[in-house]
């Protein structure tokens, strides 16, 4: 048992006053780390990556538009970019729930290689588009070769019927969780966030929050830098409060991409 009655040594006062600054120049210097140290490493892909949106007729604009936006972007900031590009199951002409009409870039059979797939929420992603076993299956094929999937609101629901999301945890708008729930039982539903990243799989809740998931995979790739130099162009603060851009990450590790 330590003896506490004897009094400890004096230490000098200049020593102590060099061991204090010291001390505080460590801390400091550590603390500065912390908070320049990114939250996650940058993938940095060593080519340009090519990101295909699925449209059909009754796509949702915000849906569509959002991710389109801030992936778009990436060639104004970091070399090489995410060349982004449009395709529907014929490559006709494509009307939006809002109305918009759209000429595809490509159809499926002459889309080129895809590296990230995208599924926006569209009238039929919870009806008519879940029958389509053209679309399904084009679906299905893509996803398992592209390096990331994702989807936006209603979208889960098309990657859901093609598979993609069985044994993983995804998200889908909000007034819709039940419907997801009861038809797709092997997928793990996370509610009241913004997005869930599982691996290669992202999964949004749509609308004003499209723009969330498809920032945080520009971080992913390419760093907070370049995500924040996005962001200031959308004036979309990056990076966000947990608080204002709830989310879940069950599985970050993501292999760097081959050259094909």
């Amino acid at each position: 048992m330590p003896d506490r009655s004897r009094a400890p040594h004096a230490v000098p006062r200049a020593v102590l006053t060099v061991f204090l600054v010291l001390a505080g120049c460590l801390l400091s210097a550590a603390a500065q780390a912390a908070a320049s140290a990114p939250e996650h490493p940058a993938v940095a892909p060593e080519r340009t990556l090519h990101a295909a949106f699925l449209v059909v007729d009754g796509v949702y604009n915000s849906e569509l538009m959002a991710p389109y936006d801030v992936l778009q972007h990436t060639r104004f900031h970091t070399d090489p970019w995410i060349d982004v590009f449009t395709v529907s199951p014929d490559g006709r002409p494509v009307t939006t729930f809002e109305g918009l009409k759209l000429t595809p870039d490509h159809s499926f059979e002459d889309a080129p290689p895809i590296d990230i797939l995208i599924v926006p929420s569209a009238e039929g992603s919870m009806s008519t588009d879940l029958e389509n076993k053209h679309l399904i299956d084009w679906v299905r094929r893509t996803g398992e070769s592209a390096r990331f999937v994702m989807s936006l609101c209603d979208g889960a629901f098309v990657l859901a019927r093609a598979g993609l999301l069985d044994g993983h945890s995804a998200t889908t708008f909000p007034s819709d969780y039940q419907a997801f729930a009861d038809r797709f039982p092997a997928v793990d539903l996370k509610i009241n966030v913004s997005y869930v990243q599982d691996g290669k799989l992202l999964t949004s809740q749509g609308g004003a929050r499209s723009y969330d998931v498809a920032m945080y995979l520009v971080s992913l790739l390419y760093g907070d830098e370049v995500a924040e130099g996005i962001g200031q162009g959308l004036l979309i603060p990056w990076p966000p409060k947990p608080s204002t851009m709830p989310s879940i990450v069950v599985g970050r590790s993501v292999e760097p991409s081959a050259e094909r």
